[in-house]
């Protein structure tokens, strides 16, 4: 099997090549590795370019740096080194067998065995190594399982997986974007036994594969699985709504809308603020993830297929598109009406060009109005753009001046 560069434009790109020929002059060796191979085969588009060589880090630092290349040490005790050509990075790492493990991470040994470097990786599809001409080196049957559409654990899936825990989740995340059919039954036994090792990783090590998970074009199957063999209920408590993400799935698909993690994440939780808070802490999530999750669960406002127009730009007004759109979706998730999609849309596209307007007022109208400069201004004006709002953003002075001359009677004097 071989990969032609002539096709795969990042093999030939003028920055790989440049890492390359650093690193494979004066009887150098180096290899590209895991995903850029698998998604070249899969013909799926190559973003990271992972490398792996035989040589120490000292020393492809040394030839990087005699090329005119980056070279920083992002995790030298592993023998990773992160090459900066043009702009772009290349990891790089040394040939490595694992030495001592935890469940979480490892002690390595380096070494100049390709064969032993790919037999402490996770998945067959993973241990695919290509050289800078497209030859492929597959020493596990990694590429019959590619073709398969299945994914397999290197050697004996019960101790890959003790080996990090965190593959339980890849496992399923792997076969979200990679699979096809059922998992591989000995992947699934050894996960579904080893499930306890999960309590032991960090929150941000969770929340990567699971929005990754979630990123892909369907993970709903996988996540049945998951919660089948009580996998999910071991990093989401509660009572989960596979349903409502089912539905959010299909109607991503249809209307061709990309899949976004956070909103598939509040779809599948329950709508109860204090558990998706819960659940933002332990998985250590952003502060915007965190608020966008926990602002859906709490939502309590009627957001249905046949708002009228003005009942749309007055919630528009008060969410802002974003948030108005996030919860349109989850409640187009719960309306068993599939008649009612083209009322769905028609709501989106409504935020997707909406414009807020500028409510007309400020405190110095309010003062002009002889009200004394302080917090009473506030209140007013707040009054005004309260009935502004409700007037469906009336553009008439007039009313506007005589309705700020009646709240000013009724609230100021």
């Amino acid at each position: 099997m071989r990969l032609d560069p002539a096709r795969e434009s990042w093999m030939t790109a003028p920055e790989t090549r440049a890492v390359m020929e650093a690193l494979t002059r004066e009887c150098g060796e180096a290899r590209f590795v895991g995903g850029a191979v698998r998604s070249a085969l899969m013909q799926r588009p190559v973003t990271d370019i992972d490398i792996a060589t035989p040589l120490l880090p000292d020393e492809v630092t040394r030839r990087l740096k005699k090329a005119g290349l980056g070279a920083v040490p992002t995790g030298i005790e592993h023998g990773t080194v992160t090459a900066i050509a043009h702009g772009k990075p290349f990891e790089i790492t040394t040939l490595r067998r694992d030495v001592t493990t935890d469940g979480r991470r490892a002690t390595v040994a380096f070494t100049t065995d390709w064969k032993e470097d790919a037999a402490r990786r996770d998945f067959t599809m993973n241990a695919l190594y290509a050289s800078a001409d497209g030859e492929v080196l597959d020493y596990f049957g990694g590429l019959a399982d590619l073709e398969a559409g299945r994914v397999r654990f290197v050697g004996d899936a019960v101790t890959r997986i003790r080996e990090d825990y965190l593959r339980i989740l890849r496992l399923f995340r792997f076969h979200a974007w990679y699979g096809r059919g059922d998992l591989h039954p000995d992947a699934l036994h050894a996960a579904a036994a080893e499930k306890g090792g999960l309590t032991i990783l960090s929150g941000e090590r969770i929340q990567k594969e699971l929005l990754r998970l979630l990123e892909a074009e369907n993970p709903a199957p996988v996540l049945r699985v998951m919660a089948a063999c009580g996998i999910l209920a071991e990093i989401l408590p509660g009572a989960l709504n596979l349903t409502r993400l089912e539905k959010l799935v299909e109607i991503d698909g249809a209307n061709f809308f990309a899949p976004n993690p956070v909103l598939r994440l509040s779809a599948l939780l329950p709508d109860d603020p204090a558990l998706a808070d819960g659940i933002a802490e332990r998985l250590k999530l952003s502060n915007a993830d965190r608020e966008r999750l926990s602002d859906l669960a709490g939502a309590r406002e009627k957001i249905v297929s046949y708002l009228s127009i003005r009942e749309v730009r007055k919630l528009l007004y008060r969410l802002g598109a974003q948030r108005f759109q996030d919860r349109a979706r989850l409640r187009w998730a719960e309306d068993p009406k599939e008649s009612n999609a083209i009322q769905w849309r028609a709501l989106l596209a409504m935020a997707d060009a909406w414009q807020r307007p500028v409510f007309p007022l400020s405190g110095r109208n309010v003062m002009a109005a002889g009200v004394v400069q302080g917090p009473l201004v506030g209140r007013i004006l707040s009054e005004v753009e309260e009935w502004w709002v409700d007037s469906d953003f009336t553009e008439d002075e007039f009313s506007l001046a005589e309705r700020l001359k009646a709240v000013v009677q009724a609230i100021a004097y």
